[in-house]
């Protein structure tokens, strides 16, 4: 009986968490869930109706809609690609290539404003050029918000997908190239329906991204209602002279990523899983 209780104790101590663990664990939980809970409390639910029927809120929720998802789009378009050249090339100058890919993932999403204002601006290096030839410049413009919105969520899809690329089995491959199939045709048939999992992931990671980002696109786009006023700058002015409408607003966002998490629950919440 002595022997089989010590075996029993054994199996279940190591899924008990030792106090000095598991006190800092549950300060971090209540840190991290006690905005969230205060949030959802103290909205104002019985004026909401009303606050996100209102014609300016509408606007900045069609606006971040829209342009979240050309952002996702054209960071499909040109991020798998750009995923396959960082998991498959062999250039020693790939390393600098993919740190200049993340950049913008640790960058203040400020300066990547600044940044896109220098580069985009009419003043600025490409953004010259275009005003010069064409008259049109970009800045606080609606494709000022999708280019911001790109700089800084497009990273998310690269890394999601030249993570696949890297784990993935390349025995097909070599198999279809071994047959004669061209390697943009191996790309097309047997790569991605290989990695359409892991890129639709990354298309959700860098949707919510976009819907959410404000540091870039209130500095290159401005916060113009109507015209370049996304969800999050809306939150912002809000705040500033209505705080129960910013705390509707922010119920949206809210919402929107417990949708992402519910959507990526296999692949994150899943034990051991990975994107």
């Amino acid at each position: 009986m002595t022997s089989t209780t010590a075996r029993t104790r054994a199996q279940v101590a190591p899924n008990r968490a030792p106090w000095p663990i598991a006190v800092p664990a549950v300060v971090a939980v209540l840190f991290l869930l006690v905005p969230l809970i205060g949030l959802v409390l103290l909205a104002p639910w019985s004026q909401l109706p009303q606050i996100l029927t209102e014609a300016q809120a509408v606007a900045a929720l069609r606006l971040s809609l829209i342009t979240a998802t050309l952002t996702t789009a054209i960071s499909m378009l040109l991020g798998v690609p750009l995923a396959w050249v960082l998991a498959r090339s062999r250039s020693r100058a790939v390393r600098w290539l993919r740190a200049l890919v993340t950049l913008p993932l640790v960058l203040p999403p400020v300066v990547g404003g600044v940044a896109l204002l220098l580069a985009y601006g009419r003043n600025g290096i490409a953004g010259r050029w275009l005003y010069q030839v064409t008259g049109y410049q970009i800045p606080f413009t609606p494709l000022a918000v999708v280019l911001a919105q790109t700089f800084v969520a497009m990273p998310f899809l690269v890394v999601t997908v030249e993570g696949a690329l890297r784990s993935m089995d390349t025995g097909l491959e070599e198999a279809a190239a071994t047959l004669g199939s061209r390697r943009f045709a191996t790309f097309r048939r047997v790569t991605l329906p290989l990695i359409t999992p892991s890129i639709a992931a990354g298309a959700v990671l860098c949707w919510a991204r976009a819907l959410g980002e404000f540091g870039a696109t209130i500095t290159f786009a401005g916060n113009l209602p109507g015209r370049t006023q996304a969800m999050p700058s809306a939150v912002y002015r809000a705040f500033e002279t209505d705080p129960p409408a910013a705390a509707a607003l922010s119920l949206v966002l809210l919402a929107v990523s417990v949708a992402v998490l519910l959507l990526l629950r296999d692949r994150w919440l899943r034990p051991g899983a990975t994107l």
